[in-house]
């Protein structure tokens, strides 16, 4: 079953590998907070935390999974608390996906980040990517753990 999917991920660092894994066919439509749009990003940065909260929150909207794209930066992200709490108070189902073994833009792997603090306290699965449909039978599990 397609699923429609909020991916976290560190934009600056990671687009170009989430990119590579976000449009798959188990997914209907994802979703990424604006992210995947710099000049969005940019501009809810200068509008302050409360406006990058609200794209947050309407990204999350219709999701039934979130699916928290491990890069080497991501732990440290300012809001990734903030997208793993959302995630759970909306009972999606949650995974983490270790995504330093793609290539960016450039044809560089990265260094295998730390998994999120609080994801790993939510009891999620993390796995490392190995493939598109590894990576749907993953979505599919978290959305029916979560009842979804």
């Amino acid at each position: 079953m397609a699923r429609r999917v909020f991916f976290s991920f560190h934009y600056q660092r990671d687009v170009w590998r989430v990119n590579q894994i976000r449009n798959i066919g188990e997914v209907v439509g994802s979703a990424a907070a604006g992210f995947h749009d710099a000049s969005l990003w940019e501009e809810a940065k200068k509008k302050g935390d409360a406006v990058i909260q609200r794209m947050i929150d309407n990204a999350l909207e219709n999701t039934s999974v979130t699916v928290i794209c491990i890069g080497g930066a991501t732990a440290g992200r300012k809001f990734i608390n903030y997208e793993i709490r959302q995630s759970l108070a909306r009972r999606n189902g949650i995974l983490g996906v270790h995504i330093h073994g793609l290539k960016d833009r450039h044809g560089l792997t990265d260094v295998r980040g730390t998994v999120p603090p609080l994801l790993a306290s939510a009891g999620a699965l993390v796995y490392d990517y190995r493939d598109h449909a590894s990576l749907g039978a993953w979505i599919e599990q978290a959305a029916r753990a979560a009842g979804r």
